[in-house]
């Protein structure tokens, strides 16, 4: 029913009454643009949505606004993690049958607890993700927003998705069909693997399969993000046109070719993926974040106690592969610095979901490695803020503006001065929504 404009009138103010507009005063903005913080600023937020940010000293204060203030707080944009699996982990086990949207949905207010406002699922969702994301954008979310895959492309046999959900093919006309599917659920993005895992599957996804993929995801006006570990099978999806790298190569440096490829075709270093790499290697002994209150608060009892155990370290040390994972881990982290250096657009990803990758602290803990991989804390504020919003194509996310939603992380301190005090979190808000 189509209401009168008195009663449109009346409605808007009466959300003032109700709390509906907050007004944020004297903090100390970064708003996610890459400028540097400014001091003494103010916000005021309607309906979830930004309507004016700018120096305290101009703020004209909305009749019955709720106010909060924010004296001594850094507020910066909620974090996007571009690279995540959700709702399919209990414990450290890793099941589709686990895929419902109460494990989904722990997983979102787990990442939306830690200052992750956004996330990208890669490709190993039930279509069950589709209607709760639908959801989502029709109203104010509380939790972590939603950005999926749905079902990634594996090629029949090789490595790569979760047995259960992920369709396998071996030829053009199975990738058609499937994409048809996805082209239907509106995916945010497609994905396929295209890997042996360090040789220990005999077959992977040949060229002309990744081929279609792309072919057929383009006529539909879907973007695709290629999974590759090696430098050769980068460059040979590049060259036919993927538009995004979901981790970093990892076997060898990248040299200048695979730069000017992606240079030419517009290609994305998508996530950075570090916490995977080192999440591969740092539980064969034990790493002193498993011993702090950030990271514990957002893992069960079960899981910290099997972490912590000899049997499970010397498990980990018992992998053939494990003396080669630091190795792939440095050179991520090298070639992250040489794209960014490059000026090739990425953003931040963490692969988490997975036993062992933790949502939420996984973000938390990849800001710190980016650091650690020679960029500046402002560089990494800005991938994952509003580098992770130009991504996925969501204009009114990722930095702090006048009609841009209010996902905020607020902060007690300085976070370009030391990225670890993302940790130091105050509040965070979705769509103007504190998170609980």
């Amino acid at each position: 029913m189509r209401r009168s404009g008195a009663a449109a009138l009346v409605l808007f103010f009466a959300g003032s009454l109700f709390g509906e507009v907050k007004v944020f005063e004297n903090f100390t903005l970064i708003d996610g643009t890459g400028r540097q913080p400014v001091g003494r600023q103010a916000m005021i937020v309607d309906n979830g949505r930004i309507r004016w940010v700018g120096p305290e000293a101009q703020l004209q204060m909305p009749a019955g606004a709720e106010r909060v203030d924010l004296a001594g707080k850094y507020v910066m944009p909620g974090l996007i993690d571009l690279h995540c699996h959700l709702g399919d982990v209990v414990g450290m086990t890793q099941d589709a049958k686990f895929f419902t949207r109460e494990n989904v949905e722990h997983d979102l207010k787990t990442y939306a607890s830690y200052g992750v406002t956004t996330v990208l699922s890669m490709g190993t969702e039930k279509d069950s993700i589709f209607q709760m994301r639908a959801e989502q954008r029709a109203g104010r979310p509380r939790v972590a927003r939603i950005y999926t895959a749905g079902q990634g492309f594996v090629y029949k046999g090789s490595y790569g998705g979760l047995a259960g959900v992920t369709p396998q093919v071996s030829n053009a006309a199975e990738v058609d069909a499937e994409m048809n599917k996805l082209a239907a659920d509106h995916v945010d993005i497609v994905k396929f693997w295209i890997d042996d895992h360090n040789h220990t599957f005999k077959i992977k996804m040949p060229y002309s399969i990744a081929k279609a993929i792309i072919d057929s995801a383009h006529r539909h006006h879907l973007r695709v993000t290629a999974h590759v570990f090696y430098l050769a099978d980068a460059k040979a999806v590049v060259n036919d046109g993927v538009d995004a790298l979901a981790h970093e190569v990892r076997d060898q440096p990248v040299d200048q070719e695979l730069i000017d490829s992606m240079k030419k075709h517009g290609t994305w270093q998508q996530a950075s993926t570090l916490y995977r790499e080192e999440s591969l290697f740092i539980y064969g002994h034990n790493p002193k974040f498993l011993y702090s209150p950030f990271f514990t608060r957002g893992v069960s009892e079960n899981v910290i106690k099997t972490l912590r155990s000899a049997a499970y370290q010397k498990s980990v040390r018992d992998d053939p592969e494990y003396d080669r994972y630091p190795g792939f881990f440095e050179m991520a982290k090298r070639n992250l610095k040489t794209l960014a250096d490059a000026g090739i657009p990425y953003g931040t990803g963490t692969d988490a979901g997975p036993p062992g990758r933790f949502p939420g602290y996984s973000e938390q803990r990849e800001l710190q490695l980016m650091v650690d991989a020679g960029l500046t804390p402002m560089q990494v504020i800005v991938a994952a803020t509003r580098s992770g919003a130009e991504f996925l194509g969501a204009k009114d996310l990722g930095t702090i503006a006048q009609g841009k939603w209010a996902d905020l992380l607020i902060l007690n301190r300085n976070p370009v001065e030391n990225i670890g005090n993302t940790e130091a979190i105050n509040a965070v808000y979705i769509a103007g929504n504190r998170v609980n």
